[in-house]
């Protein structure tokens, strides 16, 4: 499954782009690539978007606009940080019974993303952009991470919408944070390019959380119809009283 769904990733990026602001391009695979996170968790959702845009740079050079063959890392960031809202827990931070803290995945992403955003002159001089674009997507992160799970794993078709939405606007936006950093460095934008983004940014990325979940809540229900339980999974109290036992 994991291996198909890479293919289909890479496919999509022979689907004609879509330019948006500040020069980059818009494939299909900009809503996929978040799904793969939802569908198999953060870890293998990162591999899965990692081969499908490795590939997809491969056959499709021109989707490839600012990191050449190493663009398949933005897309992995995006599914890992969006599988980190849909298969976390909450609270997002927190300290188990032995003492360890545990934190959500993708609240370290956005930190690496607003400590690289400041370490460039342009980046320290807008400290309204972070403050704005991923803020949005960090609460998101924390909203979706509070119900995502339970509502991807049950019945409610309506709720999934939604929680799909929230997913993959947080991670949308925790993989736009690294890749903006390499924008920052390799195109040295001057400021006033970045103010107008401020606003644009995240209302594309509503956008395209929206068409990721017109294309998810469907295919979710249509895996589990043919027994592929892919997403989010609550375990039945049967097998909660085998482990206890």
């Amino acid at each position: 499954m994991i291996a198909v769904w890479a293919a289909v990733v890479a496919a999509s990026n022979l689907i004609p782009t879509i330019p948006i602001w500040g020069g980059g391009v818009f494939t299909f695979s900009h809503i996929l690539s978040p799904l793969s996170g939802i569908l198999f968790g953060p870890i293998a959702g990162a591999l899965c978007s990692a081969t499908g845009g490795f590939i997809g740079s491969l056959i499709a050079p021109h989707t490839a606009t600012l990191l050449g063959l190493g663009t398949f890392i933005i897309p992995a960031v995006t599914a890992f940080t969006t599988g980190c809202v849909a298969w976390g827990t909450w609270p997002p931070i927190t300290v188990t019974a032995r003492g360890n803290l545990v934190v959500n995945g993708g609240i370290i992403i956005y930190a690496i993303g607003t400590i690289l955003w400041f370490t460039q002159e342009v980046g320290r001089s807008l400290i309204i952009f972070p403050l704005v674009f991923y803020g949005a997507g960090c609460a998101a992160l924390i909203i979706g991470s509070i119900f995502a799970g339970k509502i991807l794993s049950g019945t409610n078709t309506a709720l999934k919408f939604p929680a799909v939405w929230f997913c993959v606007f947080g991670g949308l936006i925790g993989g736009a944070s690294i890749n903006n950093f390499f924008w920052q460095v390799l195109r040295q934008f001057p400021r006033e390019i970045w103010i107008p983004l401020v606003f644009v940014a995240p209302a594309e990325r509503a956008f395209f959380s929206l068409g990721a979940a017109v294309v998810c809540v469907p295919l979710l229900a249509g895996l589990h119809k043919i027994g592929i339980f892919a997403g989010p999974q609550v375990e039945s109290n049967e097998q909660l009283v085998i482990n206890d036992e």
